[in-house]
């Protein structure tokens, strides 16, 4: 039955939405994008394209998280509500941009983080930009190599072994392969990075419960694209990421339950470039 193209039609419709999310999370639209490396998928009919949902309109700028308490390793929190940024929010993009000395120690302070950790597990909510929220797993192993695992029934994984990034669809039986350079989530999986060195960062903010840095990507066959990182004013440690597409609609992931001691299974970053199977059933 799961072969039958009018079943696997229905189940790209179905998944339309959350693919949606996921092409913002890794900041590669689904049209024109020239540089993906190739996709594995069980023969399907061409599904008609679906119009893209409008975000929401939300009123005041940022929303205060009520997860402002520091983090502690090992404990077992509730999942955060994501601070969702306000849509007609207008980033300065220049390249040239100038920060004083206290913006300067705030991104100085978010690359050191950035730059410590080796291995990262915990637990994250995503919300796509038409308001939908997913769960799940995510492990990181530096350098390059990341891993999100979405609770059922949600399909999706995503996986990057260090040089590729791979969506898998076990649903569809399709895998979708992106070069990792050409992803924001490049800056979170480095070895080592300096913010104001070794990216365009347009914008460095700091309040009593966030530190946030946006850096801004302009590609000429695609747009421009943004990453707001967002640190614990308090605890230091990563509290979210929003990734804005050319078309300015955003994906927010926040994470919790945070972990960088605990080893991470190297197999989770391997990607099988020759099959995707069906699963059984």
């Amino acid at each position: 039955m799961k072969r039958d193209p009018k079943y696997l039609m229905t189940q790209r419709y179905t998944h339309r939405g959350l693919h949606c999310g996921l092409a913002l999370l890794i900041a590669i639209s689904g049209a024109g994008f020239a540089t993906v490396a190739f996709s594995q998928a069980a023969p399907v009919p061409q599904a008609i394209p679906v119009p893209k949902p409008a975000p929401k309109a939300r009123a005041g700028g940022l929303q205060m998280s009520a997860q402002d308490k520091p983090l502690t390793t090992g404990t077992t929190q509730a999942p955060p509500t994501p601070v969702i940024p306000n849509p007609n929010r207008n980033v300065p993009a220049n390249v040239f941009a100038t920060f004083d000395a206290n913006q300067k120690a705030q991104a100085a302070r978010v690359s050191t983080y950035l730059s410590s950790l080796q291995t990262l597990v915990g637990n994250f909510v995503q919300v796509g930009p038409d308001g939908s929220k997913t769960k799940g797993d995510f492990y990181i192993q530096k350098p390059g190599k990341v891993r999100f695992e979405y609770d059922d029934p949600t399909p999706i994984a995503i996986i990057a072994d260090g040089s590729s990034l791979a969506v898998r669809d076990k649903k569809l039986a399709t895998q979708d392969i992106y070069p990792l350079s050409q992803t924001p989530l490049r800056f979170l999986l480095s070895d080592r990075i300096d913010l104001l060195k070794d990216t365009n960062v347009v914008s460095v903010t700091a309040d009593d419960v966030f530190i946030s840095v946006t850096i801004e990507e302009k590609q000429a066959l695609i747009g421009t694209s943004r990453l707001m990182l967002m640190i614990g004013t308090k605890d230091g440690q990563l509290k979210q990421w929003t990734v804005t597409d050319p078309q300015g609609y955003d994906t927010t992931i926040a994470v919790y339950n945070l972990d960088s001691s605990k080893k991470v299974d190297p197999g989770l970053f391997k990607i099988d470039f020759t099959n995707y199977s069906l699963p059984p059933g």
